[in-house]
């Protein structure tokens, strides 16, 4: 019996577990708070605190500092205990497939009329690109903020402070980016935010919209 097309993509799928939901809050958190504070300093407001230092009553400089050992401790804990997450998110991210070129020069008008390119995998081509470069931004932030402070000065402490401003250049822009994605404020990107809020189901029809192959991997709830 033929399947009703009108029914083919009713329900709701499980983008996100909640391990993965706890651990993305917990970045994404910290990554704001460093970002508004970084900027702040780069700027050079120091000695001005911005609103957020002074809803804690902590300096910008500490609340910084230690928002940061905050985002190395969940590093080290989600690569202790999510390797095998991890793993799967590495595999997914650096696996390019025929076909990904076709989708990028779709991408502009999609994200409005919500006609994407067919893609396989978890991740469309945009977020494997996107992963990449934010994994590897955050460990150099995190990387080069440890050596700020675990280095009092010469050559290292100005090549750990290079790395750590152009660093938060090159990952800002991603971050804005990704935020106004997964906002689903975008119409082709329309109930987007629920792979990772409220439990983290999705309606199936967006679900298949985004990420036609994943969703036809998994079953209806």
């Amino acid at each position: 019996m033929a399947t009703d097309p009108r029914h083919a993509y009713a329900g709701t799928v499980e983008r996100n577990r909640r391990p993965a939901r706890w651990f993305h809050a917990g970045v994404y958190v910290t990554t704001l708070v460093l970002l508004a504070t970084g900027w702040w300093l780069l700027l050079g407001y120091e000695g001005r605190p911005s609103v957020l230092a002074r809803a804690t009553g902590v300096s910008d400089a500490d609340l910084h500092t230690v928002t940061g050992w905050v985002l190395a401790g969940l590093t080290a804990l989600a690569a202790v205990v999510g390797a095998r997450g991890w793993r799967t998110f590495w595999r997914e991210s650096v696996r390019f497939r025929r076909g990904d070129a076709a989708w990028f020069r779709c991408w502009p008008a999609a994200i409005l009329t919500g006609r994407f390119r067919h893609h396989e995998g978890r991740f469309d081509p945009g977020q494997r690109i996107a992963n990449l470069v934010l994994v590897v931004t955050l460990l150099a932030l995190v990387g080069s903020g440890v050596g700020l402070v675990l280095v009092s000065g010469g050559p290292a402490f100005v090549w750990f402070a290079q790395v750590h401003r152009w660093s938060t250049y090159v990952v800002t822009p991603v971050v804005v980016g990704h935020m106004i994605i997964a906002s689903g404020i975008l119409p082709g990107y329309r109930g987007a935010w629920r792979a990772m809020h409220l439990g983290g189901h999705l309606r199936r029809a967006d679900a298949a919209r985004i990420w036609p192959a994943w969703t036809d991997r998994h079953p209806d709830r």
